[in-house]
């Protein structure tokens, strides 16, 4: 592959663990290998639960690791505009919809109903907000809180069918409608982590997605956000999960091992790397 880019892009909402360091090693050695380019991007969108001190762990673990990154570090919280302007053609080609259900709403509806559909992630939303009409929506936009979801059906019958590359597995069938009426973006939050990932890849040229096979569900949609918006799409090589002696994948909210604690009990660089190939 020619001009390879790969990049890392983790959310500061913890401390980088084993896992983390996993991914970020493959997308850095794809791109040192081919003489390419790996970067750095900070996914940040959530406000609520990011925080700087986070990214300034992931910064120093990522260098103490030795693996380094080219040019500026991108932050998605400092480029909301770039997500408003693709929503914005979604929204000028009808394919969003604000969704005022709250996720107990959701759940009661799904719950009583007799076959609800199910998608990677479980029951898929009902699409109970996609026919309000066009009043009803400008009022309770004005006053409620909501989501604004995909139109899956009309967006799917635009594109026609869709694929993609994965690295070694050859030309994947996209399937997006199994994710139902994704949520692109709410009320407070211009964006969602599917629309914000797929703009941040087609703006800085990525021609390689290295990440997590937990991830692979996600393509589809990204898939689709591709064709919708116009971009271009990169070759995906999702891999495998580190898990630890149990099988039980690394994650922040079971408190993993992280980088940090391996470095204050004295573990070398070398030795962390050693522990990350054997996984």
């Amino acid at each position: 592959m020619a001009d390879v880019i790969t990049r890392f892009a983790p959310s500061p909402t913890g401390l980088l663990h084993l896992g983390h360091a996993y991914s970020a090693l493959i997308g850095w050695r794809a791109a040192r290998a081919a003489g390419g380019r790996f970067l750095l991007r900070i996914e940040d969108i959530d406000r609520g639960r990011c925080r700087d001190e986070f990214v300034a762990a992931i910064t120093e673990d990522l260098t103490w690791l030795g693996i380094d990154w080219d040019g500026a570090v991108r932050r998605q919280s400092e480029h909301f505009d770039d997500y408003m302007a693709a929503l914005d053609t979604l929204v000028d080609r009808e394919l969003i919809y604000p969704c005022f259900c709250t996720r107990a709403a959701i759940k009661a509806e799904i719950a009583g109903a007799d076959a609800a559909p199910h998608g990677p992630d479980g029951p898929l939303y009902p699409g109970t907000c996609r026919a309000l009409p066009d009043d009803e929506r400008y009022w309770r936009m004005s006053s409620e809180s909501y989501a604004l979801r995909l139109d899956m059906a009309k967006a799917v019958a635009l594109t026609g069918p869709l694929s993609w590359e994965e690295d070694g597995k050859g030309m994947i069938a996209a399937d997006p409608s199994s994710a139902g009426d994704v949520v692109l973006a709410r009320k407070d939050t211009p964006t969602s982590y599917h629309l914000a990932v797929t703009v941040d890849d087609a703006l800085q040229g990525v021609t390689l997605v290295t990440r997590g096979e937990d991830l692979f569900a996600a393509t589809h949609i990204h898939r689709l956000l591709q064709a919708l918006l116009e971009l271009p799409t990169p070759l995906y090589r999702n891999h495998k999960l580190l898990t630890d002696a149990d099988g039980k994948r690394f994650a922040k909210r079971d408190k993993a091992l992280t980088l940090r604690d391996l470095r204050a009990a004295g573990r070398s660089p070398d030795e962390v790397l050693a522990m990350i190939e054997a996984g």
